[in-house]
C-alpha cells in the first residue's frame, strides 16, 4: 500500500495571496488551491529555500555527470549503464518539475496554486515517478540475465530490447498518468481548498473533493498497486535468482565479484523503496499531514540527489569515466585559452 504514496503524491511550489473562485455560486468553480507547506514561520523560510535549492543544484549536476560520462565514454555503452542514463534523465525531470517551482514561490512568499498548474504538475510527477518505479525494475532484470545467464547476456541483452524496455515503461507511464490526470477533471470542489502539505498531493486533493470520489480512489490505488507493485515483484523475483545463483559460486572472490556488479543498483532499490515505506508510515502512525509533508521530502528531493553519489562511489567504471571526461574537458579548456 505505500507505494500507492510515491505515484500518487506531486510536489508543488507554494505559492499565495488569495483564493478565487470563478463562480462564487458554482462549486465545479475552483481556480486555485491554497498549499499550506511546512510552516509558516517566515523565520525559516530562507532556510527552507537554501536547503531545496542545494539540493536540487547538487541533484542536477550530479545527475548530469552520470549522462556526460556515460555518453561521452565508449566502455560505458553497455545496457547496465544505458539504463543508469535513463535513470539519472529521469531524475532531472522528476526533481524539476516540482523544486523549481516551490523555489520561486517561497522566494515571492506566496501560497497559491493555480487549478491548471497543479493539474500539470500531477501529470508530470506521475509520469516521472513511474520510470523511476520501471526503470528500477529493467536494471533489476539486467542485473539477473548478466548474473545467472553471463555467456547470454550480450544476446539476450541487445540494444534492441533496451530500447524497447525504455520505450514501453515511458509508454505505460504516460498512460497511467494520463489516466489519472483525466480522472482529476472529473472532481468539483467546494470552499475548503488547502491543502495541508508543500505540494498539490493527488490523494488529498480528491478528499477535498464535494463530488462523489469512490471512482477515483479505486483508478488510484488498483492502478498504484499494478504499476508500482508490479515492478516491486519483479525486482523481488530478480533479486532472488541473484542470491541463489551467488550463492551457488564456489569461490568467496566469485562470489564478492558478482555481487559487486548490482550493489550500486540494491542500494538505490533500497533507498527508492525505504523513503517511500517511511512516508506511509509516518502517514499511518502519526495521521499527520505536516508529518508526512517533511517525510516527502526524502523521495522528493533526497533520493535523485543521492543516486548519482552511489553510483560514482561505489562503481570503478563511472569513476574512471568521470576521470577521462575531466581531463578531456580540462584539455579542450587549456586549448581554447591558448
Amino acid at each position: 500500500m505505500f507505494l500507492t504514496q510515491k505515484i500518487s503524491h506531486v510536489i508543488f511550489p507554494f505559492a499565495g495571496s488569495h483564493l478565487h473562485h470563478m463562480d462564487p455560486g458554482n462549486d465545479t468553480g475552483i481556480s486555485e488551491f491554497l498549499l499550506m507547506g511546512f510552516s509558516e514561520e517566515p523565520e525559516l523560510q530562507p532556510l527552507i529555500f537554501g536547503l531545496f535549492l542545494s539540493m536540487y543544484l547538487i541533484t542536477v549536476f550530479g545527475n548530469l555527470l552520470i549522462i556526460l560520462a556515460v555518453s561521452s565514454d565508449s566502455h560505458l555503452h553497455t545496457p547496465m549503464y544505458f539504463f543508469l542514463a535513463n535513470l539519472s534523465f529521469v531524475d532531472i525531470c522528476f526533481t524539476s518539475t516540482t523544486v523549481p517551482k516551490m523555489l520561486w514561490n517561497i522566494q515571492t512568499q506566496s501560497k497559491v496554486i493555480t487549478y491548471a498548474g497543479c493539474i500539470t504538475q500531477i501529470y508530470f510527477f506521475i509520469t516521472f515517478a513511474g520510470m523511476d518505479d520501471f526503470l528500477l525494475s529493467v536494471m533489476a532484470y539486467d542485473r539477473f540475465v548478466a548474473i545467472c545467464h553471463p555467456l547470454q547476456y550480450t544476446v539476450i541483452m541487445n540494444p534492441r530490447l533496451c530500447g524497447l524496455l525504455v520505450l514501453v515503461s515511458w509508454i505505460m507511464s504516460i498512460l497511467y498518468s494520463l489516466l489519472q490526470t483525466l480522472m482529476a477533471f472529473r472532481l468539483s470542489f467546494c470552499t475548503e481548498v488547502e491543502i495541508p502539505h508543500f505540494f498539490c498531493e493527488l490523494n488529498q486533493m480528491i478528499q477535498l473533493a464535494c463530488s462523489d470520489t469512490f471512482l477515483n480512489n479505486m483508478v488510484l490505488y488498483f492502478g498504484a498497486m499494478l504499476l508500482a507493485g508490479g515492478p516491486f515483484i519483479g525486482i523481488l523475483y530478480s533479486y532472488s535468482k541473484i542470491v541463489s545463483s551467488i550463492c551457488g559460486i564456489s569461490s568467496a572472490q566469485g562470489k564478492y565479484k558478482a555481487f559487486s556488479t548490482c550493489a550500486s543498483h540494491l542500494s538505490v532499490v533500497s533507498l527508492f523503496y525505504c523513503t517511500s515505506l517511511g512516508v506511509y508510515l509516518s502517514s499511518a502512525v502519526t495521521q499527520s499531514s505536516h508529518s508526512s509533508a517533511i517525510s516527502s521530502v526524502m523521495y522528493v528531493a533526497v533520493t535523485p540527489m543521492l543516486n548519482p553519489f552511489i553510483y560514482s562511489l561505489r562503481n570503478r567504471d563511472i569513476k574512471e569515466a568521470l576521470m577521462r571526461f575531466s581531463g578531456m574537458v580540462a584539455t579542450k579548456g587549456t586549448i581554447v585559452l591558448g
